[in-house]
This record gives structure tokens, C-alpha cells and sequence, in this order.
């Protein structure tokens, strides 16, 4: 009875397989431009002006450029007339398309 004890083996020991957790989901890195190269530079002025809603996060996702050109690509279409601000919070900046029949309406 004693020799049926020692061979089996103890299940809190040290030896025994410890669980293996998953690592989680990676995400692949984003590998967005940081210099507007020609074709780019020409879909900000083609496209950006007919979005609804222009966001530096829109233009991060639909033009591949990372945030920080995208700020500046606003803020430039913002000089020309392109686009209109509609709100400003915290660096969430919301624009829009500019249209002739809105900015009429805000003159008067």
C-alpha cells in the first residue's frame, strides 16, 4: 500500500504543465505616409473638398498620411476656402465640404 502511493505521481508539484495564455491580437502597424508625395497632394485638393465630414482621423484613414500631416493638409484647405470648420475640441478638429449656399446664408 505504501510503495502505490510513491509511484503515483503528485499533482500540486512544481513539475507539473503550467497554462498557456495567449498573447492577444496584434495589430499590424500602420505604415502611413509622412511627406505628401504628387499623388497624394493631388487627391488632398481632388477629393478632400467633396467629403461630408473632414477630420484629421478621415484623412489618416483614406489618404495613408499620419496625423500630423493631416493637421496640416486641413489646415492649408482651411486658408484656400476648400473646406469649412464647423467645431474645434481639444485637437479633434470637425470640418466640412464648403458650399456656396451655406457660406451665402452665414453673410447675411
Amino acid at each position: 500500500m505504501a510503495k502505490e502511493k510513491a509511484a503515483k505521481p503528485s499533482s500540486g508539484g512544481g513539475k507539473t504543465k503550467k497554462k498557456k495564455w495567449s498573447k492577444g491580437k496584434v495589430k499590424d502597424k500602420a505604415n502611413n505616409a509622412v511627406v505628401l508625395d504628387k499623388a497624394t497632394y493631388d487627391k488632398l485638393f481632388k477629393e478632400v473638398p467633396t467629403y461630408k465630414l473632414i477630420t484629421p482621423s478621415v484623412l489618416v484613414d483614406r489618404l495613408r498620411v499620419n496625423g500630423s500631416l493631416a493637421r496640416v493638409a486641413i489646415r492649408v484647405l482651411e486658408k484656400e476656402g476648400l473646406i469649412r470648420k464647423i467645431s474645434t475640441h481639444g485637437s479633434q478638429l470637425i470640418y466640412t465640404r464648403a458650399t456656396a449656399a451655406i457660406d451665402k446664408a452665414e453673410e447675411k
